[in-house]
């Protein structure tokens, strides 16, 4: 476990650099404690403050100029770990590309996304499945923008009279869901081989297709039996 070691009243005062990059460090300092912490089997809610504190170099004081509490810590992870990736996501769909390409594409750099924010994941898959409320609920509702955007954008793909604005929420729910549930698999892929990222890149964009068949053939409404 990383240990993140701070000199003065507050954490990296005496550092260089004014008192807001002071701040900056000791507040990412704290949630890299945290998320080091968090491991691989351990939930949020099971993390106390005097730890994290201990463990980023800081007095517990220090903790209150930056979060007002645990619950507050745990959001700003649900933050940081799908800002970013809910932009990359915005910017790709706003091209002008093939569907197939666009679905590929999607694949791709949610994967590398993951990968590259393992630790952020881990710890937003673990508390979407039985985190504290508080995180949980959070995370929902980030899903909750993803389906919501990506329905927006699927009115531009798919025919206007095939589908309600209700039809494409659902189709964004079910592949946002199947994002989620890929996440798992995505976290177990072993370091240094780029060839089972590949294969898993293709296995969900195969997925992710047979979706959009089945939103060819649907039809408002379904058939009665």
């Amino acid at each position: 476990m990383a240990v993140y070691k701070k000199k003065g009243k507050e954490a990296g005062e005496g550092e260089e650099g004014g008192h807001e990059a002071r701040r900056s460090r000791t507040r990412q300092a704290l949630i890299e404690a945290a998320l080091d912490l968090l491991g691989e089997d351990r939930t949020f809610s099971s993390l106390s403050l005097r730890e994290v504190t201990k463990a980023a170099g800081v007095v517990p004081a220090a903790f209150y100029r930056h979060f007002r509490g645990m619950d507050s810590l745990g959001l700003e992870l649900v933050d940081e770990s799908f800002r970013a990736l809910r932009a990359e996501m915005r910017d790709l769909r706003s091209k002008p590309l093939p569907t197939e390409q666009l679905i590929r594409s999607s694949v791709s750099i949610y994967v590398r996304y993951v990968r590259e924010q393992h630790r952020y994941f881990r710890f937003a898959i673990r508390e979407f499945f039985s985190g504290a409320t508080t995180t949980r609920l959070a995370i929902r509702n980030e899903l909750r923008f993803f389906v919501s955007e990506l329905a927006t954008d699927l009115a531009l793909l798919v025919p206007e009279r095939s589908v309600t604005s209700s039809d494409l929420q659902m189709i964004a729910q079910l592949v946002v869901n199947n994002m989620v549930m890929a996440t798992d698999q995505i976290l177990a892929l072993p370091a240094g081989h780029p060839e089972e990222e590949a294969l898993m890149i293709d296995l969900v964009a195969r997925q992710l297709r047979v979706i959009f068949l089945g939103v060819s053939q649907w039809k408002t409404g379904g058939s009665k039996a």
